[in-house]
């Protein structure tokens, strides 16, 4: 059985003292095993990357630029053989890995701007022979920790800024499906990207926990759950870094009465069930607005039981296996839970049955949801869609902005008025109009509000030059002709 190591200094490190499996979800197998890093390991990571983060501050923007064009090349013609490792190890459909792969090049399309991204501002004559400039200067290290979901997404939305800012990075990709991490530390090596300046350590809390301590790390970026995503902002905060952790959601979707129901029910299917559920920006809760909640229930379950459940490598599966039998399970415990606290399950999927051992479920619709049901309060990550009765727009609008979370919604509406007045009123950072999953493309920024998010910092774009620089502003006046005067008055701007 293989094992996949750490990246370290532009090569393959580590003892591979402990190891964890990586399973093949599509079958249930153990297909190869993943080092686990050592505390000793994690620091001789952010060793090799401050040292090296020190000749990459130091070379032109230029150099740093050429870098993103040629590895968007190398993403562009190899993105069926990336897409191919995150479909072995995530078990998502390839075209949904495809997906994925392309979503990541946006950000390194952003990043190879970086000689725009990275202009300070001047201003001349503030006082007399007095100018003023600023400038912007990378953290340092950087710690990047990613989920299993978004194995080659995610961390192009953190490296590519960071890296492009003139920092080095340790990247500590999720154990369940690493191989992709290293794919892309390899990537970016091909590029021209100096040794030591992505480095890539695997394991568990043992690799996280000795990033967040270790003095060197200048900046911590996350995304996962919740609870994870406050402890890490909350430990790595108090000792003086710079934290963006982006953790989970509930996210809603609104139809109007007088929304185009086949467009809304088809939005709804793709946005719930995609990927299996497993994504942050995932549909999983069904507002219906007045007497269009039947139509809308009805145009689902007719539909949902055409949907194609498979390996990822079959071209004719519409979905894969969830990432763990555990994670399985406990989707299942969902919608066994909401039947007991009063919802209607009208499609259970977790009854389908499979060949094999893979970590398959069918999708599961329920009726009648209250905002009382763990259902509904929870973040399930899987293909469970939730549906809540509503009277009117405000009760929608007061039932969203009610929950902990605040990471994605949208509405579906044929009124421009509705869906305007919407916008002004939901307390969400992401928000789409008759589109299902709105995450910004590369040139703007992804993150929410309230518990999915905790920092002041959203993720990629035009937010992520900001956290990875620090601003440093010069005022500078020199000598003119004109003979000195001695003053020991506070400076004035007269």
């Amino acid at each position: 059985m293989s094992t996949i190591r750490h990246f370290i200094a532009g090569a393959d490190a580590g003892a591979a003292d402990r190891t964890l499996p990586v399973y093949d979800p599509a079958t249930g197998e153990t297909h190869r095993q993943v080092a686990a890093a050592s505390t000793a390991e994690v620091e001789h990571a952010i060793a090799v990357a401050k040292e090296a983060q020190r000749a990459w501050r130091a070379s032109s923007l230029v150099k740093r630029a050429d870098v993103f064009f040629r590895l968007r090349q190398i993403l562009t013609e190899r993105a069926d053989e990336l897409a191919a490792i995150v479909t072995s190890e995530h078990g998502k459909v390839l075209s949904d890995a495809a997906g994925e792969v392309s979503r990541g090049i946006e950000n390194v399309e952003f990043a190879a701007g970086l000689l725009h991204h990275l202009k300070g501002e001047r201003a001349e004559q503030v006082s007399r022979g007095v100018d003023v400039h600023s400038a912007k200067q990378p953290v340092g290290v950087v710690a990047c920790i990613t989920p299993f979901n978004f194995p080659v997404m995610v961390p192009l939305w953190m490296v590519a800024s960071a890296i492009a800012c003139g920092n080095a990075v340790v990247l500590k990709p999720s154990e369940k499906d690493p191989s992709a991490a290293i794919w892309l530390a390899r990537a970016f090596q091909e590029a021209g990207l100096p040794d030591g300046v992505l480095n890539v350590v695997n394991g568990d809390k043992v690799a996280v926990d000795a990033l967040l301590d270790s003095e060197d790390i200048g900046a911590v970026s996350f995304v996962g759950s919740t609870p994870v995503a406050r402890s890490i902002y909350e430990r790595a905060s108090a000792a003086g870094k710079r934290v963006q952790a982006l953790g989970g959601a509930k996210n809603h979707m609104v139809v109007m009465p007088d929304a185009d129901i086949d467009g809304a029910v088809t939005a709804a299917i793709s946005a719930a069930y995609g990927s299996a559920g497993e994504r942050c920006m995932a549909v999983s809760v069904l507002v219906a607005v007045g007497d269009i909640a039947d139509d809308l229930v009805e145009g689902i379950r007719s539909r949902i039981g055409e949907l194609r459940i498979g390996p990822g490598t079959d071209p004719a599966s519409e979905m894969g296996p969830l990432i763990t039998r555990e994670h399985r399970d406990k989707v299942a415990s969902y919608v066994a839970g909401a039947a007991t606290e009063g919802g209607t399950v009208v499609v259970d999927g977790t009854q389908r049955a499979f060949e094999g051992d893979g970590f398959f479920t069918g999708v599961s619709l329920i009726d009648n949801v209250t905002t009382d049901m763990k259902v509904y309060q929870d973040e399930i990550f899987g293909p469970v869609l939730s549906v809540v009765r509503v009277n009117s727009y405000e009760e929608a609008v007061e039932l969203i902005n009610a929950n902990r979370f605040g990471n994605g919604t949208a509405i579906f509406t044929r009124d421009g008025g509705t869906a305007r007045q919407f916008e002004y009123d939901i307390e969400v950072g992401m928000v789409g109009i008759n589109v299902p999953i709105p995450v910004p493309v590369g040139a703007f920024s992804f993150g929410g509000w309230k518990d999915s998010l905790f920092g002041d910092s959203h993720i990629y774009g035009p937010e992520s030059i900001g956290f990875y620089t620090r601003s440093k502003v010069v005022t500078t006046r020199w000598p003119d002709h004109t003979p000195a005067q001695l003053d020991l008055g506070f400076p004035s701007n007269h």
